[in-house]
This record gives structure tokens, C-alpha cells and sequence, in this order.
């Protein structure tokens, strides 16, 4: 089976847990789905606290946020997943060690200009995102024009935005896309593992130690407005 078919099926085994729905929606680390439409602008009062919000995008398992979250307490931190069954894999590292300083969306990407106002977020991490190989399917990749365009609503002035993969036709792609979508690179790597200045502080996913333990490259670009 190739790679992207065991990661598709394990993926689609951790969408189908049982009860997942109901376990988020009584947790206290979820903003639950009915308020996220008051969300805009009141991100230091979910938090109680005026410290910068970063987000991640597609957190999967939760492991970069909730790493990220531990090391970094004066910021705070809020994963966005769409599926409540990979979702309850984050609640569960949060049940083992709860952090103040993070919180957690369930929702589409599609809409994260929609839970947060113009400038409210201060850093947007993108981690091995699903490359929708087909060209039909472009717009629905989260480093495409069409997202780029709405992580700069809500991206404050002067804010990043921080993309890894291990697939390079997805990297090539979103280096395609920034000038059209008009954004700059200040940092792009095609082997983040063998950049020593670029790792210092790095976290890593479980997918980016599974491929880069094998050798894999893992491609990196900071980008801004």
C-alpha cells in the first residue's frame, strides 16, 4: 500500500470513533460550534488575557500545538480541525495536560475568516496539509490564493504565516501561489532538517518525524504580506 494510502485509511479510521461528537461538544477546551459566530474580536476575552493569538491550521492530532502552547505561555494558541474524531485525539493530550493557553475550533478551514476579526491573529501555522493532488481540487488546498486570501483578513500587520510538507509538488505549488496572491517569502528551505538556524525551535508533528526519519525532505517557507 503507498504511503498515502496508509495515511488516508488511518486517517479515515480516527474520523469514524463513536461518540467523538458528544465528547467534544462537553468539552470545556472546544468553544462550542454554536458560539464560534461570536467569536470576532473577542479572543482576549475566551483567553482572559490580552497576549497574541496563533493558530494552526488542520492540527490533526494536536501534538505542534499543544507542544507549541507548553513552551510558549505568553501566547495563545487555537487548533482549528474539521474532523471531531482526530479532534478528540487533542482533547485527550489536553485531559493529560491542561494549558490555560489553548483552546480548540472544530470547523472547516474554509471558514477561519469567519471566527476571527481583521488583525486578531498574530502568527498561522500550516503543518502537512492535505495536497488535493487533483487540479480541480486547487482552491481547496490550505496554501492556495483562495485561503492566502483569507489568512490576510485576520493576519495582523507585520504577522507570518509558517508552512511545512513533506510533499514537494504541494510546496511548489503554494511557492506558486504567492505572488499572485501577493505575499513574500522571507524564508523558503527545501530540506528543513539539514537548515541549522531554521530548526532551532522547531516542533515537530508526527508526521514530520515518521518522514523525516526515513529521510524524507521536509520543505518550509515564512511567508508575510
Amino acid at each position: 500500500m503507498r504511503e498515502e494510502s496508509r495515511k488516508g485509511y488511518a486517517d479515515m479510521r480516527l474520523r469514524n470513533i463513536a461518540g467523538s461528537r458528544e465528547v467534544i461538544a462537553d468539552c470545556p477546551y472546544v468553544v462550542p460550534e454554536e458560539e464560534q459566530e461570536r467569536c470576532p474580536g473577542t479572543w482576549r476575552e475566551i483567553f482572559g488575557n490580552d497576549n497574541p493569538v496563533r493558530i494552526e491550521i488542520g492540527m490533526g492530532k494536536g501534538r505542534f500545538i499543544h507542544t507549541m502552547a507548553g513552551e510558549h505561555r505568553d501566547f495563545n494558541y487555537v487548533g482549528i480541525e474539521k474532523y471531531s474524531s482526530v479532534l478528540l485525539r487533542a482533547i485527550q493530550k489536553m485531559q493529560k495536560e491542561e494549558l490555560p493557553n489553548l483552546k480548540f475550533l472544530r470547523m472547516d478551514a474554509e471558514d477561519v475568516d469567519r471566527v476571527f476579526g481583521r488583525g486578531e491573529v498574530d502568527r498561522i501555522y500550516l503543518n502537512f496539509s492535505d495536497p488535493w493532488p487533483k487540479d480541480r481540487h486547487a482552491k481547496r488546498r490550505l496554501p492556495s490564493r483562495q485561503f492566502l486570501a483569507r489568512y490576510d483578513r485576520i493576519l495582523r500587520e507585520g504577522g507570518r504565516l509558517e508552512f511545512k510538507t513533506d510533499n514537494r509538488a504541494l510546496f511548489d505549488f503554494a511557492v506558486e501561489e504567492l505572488s499572485p496572491a501577493g505575499w513574500k517569502a522571507e524564508e523558503i528551505t527545501y530540506d528543513l532538517h539539514g537548515d541549522e538556524r531554521l530548526m532551532e525551535g522547531n516542533v515537530m508533528t508526527e508526521y514530520e518525524e515518521k518522514f523525516s526519519s526515513k529521510g524524507s525532505p521536509i520543505y518550509k517557507y515564512i511567508i508575510y504580506r
